[in-house]
């Protein structure tokens, strides 16, 4: 009897510990959810801090839980809110100027453009910006390079030396470890696999890494030329010789214009600004001012709207999540919008190195069903490349960054093969079949000709299935694509003389095209996709695993970041099976 009261008060317990956690979630979502405009003030005569130190993503997502509506999440920190911020700030009378202050910048070159194109709007309103860091890496500079007044520590350093990519080859691993893939691929620049194939690159992977990394330097030189008034011919000599990697070369390359301590920095905001020395300045961070300019910018009463989907991630087949694009996710927001009679006009902004073929011609279907109903415009960010140009390509208007890197109209296939690594430790594997060909694929066993053809086949197929889908969305014949196909990677500069893209800009010039497009003047701002969350318990969990990066910290310590590296791609390009249109290497500029 005793040990039933000691069961029974228990449960008695657990049933109240949750009572108690839900009702404790209930009121902090009611004061979170009425009090989200009240929690940001901005102070007359204020500074917006734009130190991003956090990952930049184009989409922060959205969040609605079923069951719990005051739990929903609409984040306001990614790429495009940021950018509304500093447009917002440029008319706020409470924001006298911009300080951006020791970033470690984690963005994409396409995304940072984005930035610097509304930090330059902001300065045409007349008010200042200045910039300060210990330590400029290459893309804090280039972000920072737009500011008035460029500040460094007098012991700092400045990464100032050109764009390199580096690829890893796993060939001589593969026969060490017995652990090998087996692959087939068409297009001679379709290059994503070639590390499991070779010991060193190939000539023609070699020539479109070239290509690609001297377009995004000349574009960057460009850009940094025009405000810091150095010709990009002696740009590339102060990389070339590393005449900037500390404070006084950067001075005397005139990388910079200030060599002071923070303090000397915040000193002169404060003289910028009017205030007294022993004054504190009053601030206001991005991420804060961020959802202060979204809740006024909420004010807009249109009638019309133009619906944002973002497709960021790779391509996978599936329902999708916030790191992955899945046709299940993608297409409920396409057909959401496409029956929203509010909607007039789809801005669909690509983020992606693509991924898979099958997937890619689901969210192609989905997307040539809208455009019969609708006008869709294509934005795209830092790559929309294989499986994302696959989604943009029969959009009736396609408008890159020059930054962006897009093409590699490809496809391969890729599948492990475990053979040598189970002879290696005393596994054997025998087969009993029906038919012929009922073991088209064995991890055991490697690929024979015949299963190698089959697997050709399908990938040829698929190559021209992509290449038509291309010809038909362009108006151009397929042999014309053909030409600039077989995986070749381009940038949105590129893209532009050979057809692939029609303009070049960023989101703001898609919403005006789209609006165009619409015939409409006003609107609001519709963002796809919303992630709907029915379990709490699942939520919460999810959301301490995605704030925990444990696992990952532990493995960087023993292994090492080089070695984690290799590990991490190994794993990646083993979950990527059957046929694939992705971008043909490793995305990491250095």
């Amino acid at each position: 009897m005793n040990f039933i009261r000691r069961v029974l008060s228990t449960v008695t317990g657990i049933i109240v510990f949750f009572v108690i956690c839900f009702i404790g979630l209930f009121i902090i979502g009611l004061l979170v959810g009425s009090s989200s405009e009240e929690t940001v003030h901005v102070k007359p005569n204020s500074i917006l801090e734009l130190t991003l130190d956090f990952p930049i993503q184009d989409y922060a997502d959205k969040t609605e839980f079923n069951a719990y509506p005051f739990l929903n999440e609409d984040e306001k920190n990614g790429l495009f809110n940021i950018i509304d911020a500093i447009n917002y700030a440029a008319s706020d009378d409470n924001i006298k100027g911009i300080s951006i202050d020791s970033n470690f910048i984690i963005a994409g070159i396409s995304q940072i453009k984005a930035l610097r194109n509304a930090l330059l709007k902001f300065k045409e309103s007349g008010k200042f910006i200045v910039a300060y860091a210990d330590v400029y890496t290459q893309k804090d500079y280039y972000l920072s390079s737009v500011a008035d007044t460029i500040y460094m520590n007098p012991v700092g350093m400045m990464e100032f030396k050109g764009l390199y990519s580096e690829r890893l080859y796993f060939k001589d691993f593969q026969e060490k470890s017995g652990f090998k893939m087996e692959v087939v691929r068409f297009g001679k620049y379709k290059s994503a696999v070639e590390p499991f194939l070779a010991n060193k690159m190939s000539d023609e992977n070699r020539d479109q890494i070239s290509v690609y990394l001297n377009g995004l330097w000349n574009e960057m030189k460009q850009d940094i030329s025009k405000s810091r008034a150095i010709t990009p011919e002696r740009l590339h000599v102060i990389a070339d010789s590393l005449l900037a990697r500390n404070a006084n070369l950067a001075k005397a390359s005139q990388l910079i214009d200030k060599i002071a301590y923070h303090d000397e920095y915040i000193n002169d905001i404060r003289e910028a600004l009017g205030v007294e020395f022993n004054e504190d300045i009053k601030s206001v961070t991005i991420g804060a001012y961020s959802i202060y300019a979204a809740n006024k910018l909420k004010s807009n009463k249109s009638k019309n709207k133009i619906a944002v989907i973002y497709a960021e991630g790779d391509i996978i087949y599936g329902e999708g999540d916030e790191e992955s694009v899945g046709q299940g996710v993608m297409n409920a927001s396409l057909k959401e919008a496409r029956e929203d009679d509010k909607i007039k006009a789809i801005v669909l902004r690509i983020n992606s190195p693509g991924g898979s073929a099958l997937a890619s011609e689901l969210i192609w279907r989905e997307i040539e069903l809208t455009k019969k109903v609708k006008p869709i415009i294509v934005s795209m960010g830092d790559v929309a490349a294989s499986g994302g140009y696959y989604i943009a390509c029969n959009a009736d208007k396609i408008i890159a960054e020059p930054t962006t890197i897009t093409g590699s109209i490809g496809v391969f296939g890729v599948l492990p093969n475990g053979k040598q690594l189970a002879d290696n430790i005393g596994i054997n594997a025998e087969q009993v079949v029906t038919n012929k060909n009922a073991v088209l694929y064995s991890f055991f066993e490697p690929l024979n000709d015949e299963q190698r053809a089959f697997i050709k086949e399908g990938i040829i197929d698929i190559y021209e299935l992509f290449t038509n889908r291309v010809a038909e969305g362009r108006n151009m014949t397929q042999d014309d694509v053909k030409a600039i196909a077989q995986g070749r990677v381009w940038t949105g500069v590129d893209a532009l003389n050979n057809g692939l893209v029609d303009e070049l800009g960023g989101l703001d010039l898609a919403l005006q095209r789209a609006s165009e497009a619409a015939d409409i003047e006003d609107y609001k701002i519709e963002e796809f996709p919303v992630y709907e969350e029915e379990d709490l318990a699942n939520a919460l969990m999810n959301q301490l695993l995605k704030g925990s990066n444990t696992k990952e910290a532990i493995l960087k310590e023993e292994l090492g970041e080089e070695n984690y590296r290799i590990l991490k791609e190994i794993k990646s390009m083993s979950k990527k099976k059957g046929i694939q249109l992705l971008f043909p290497y490793s995305l990491e500029i250095k």
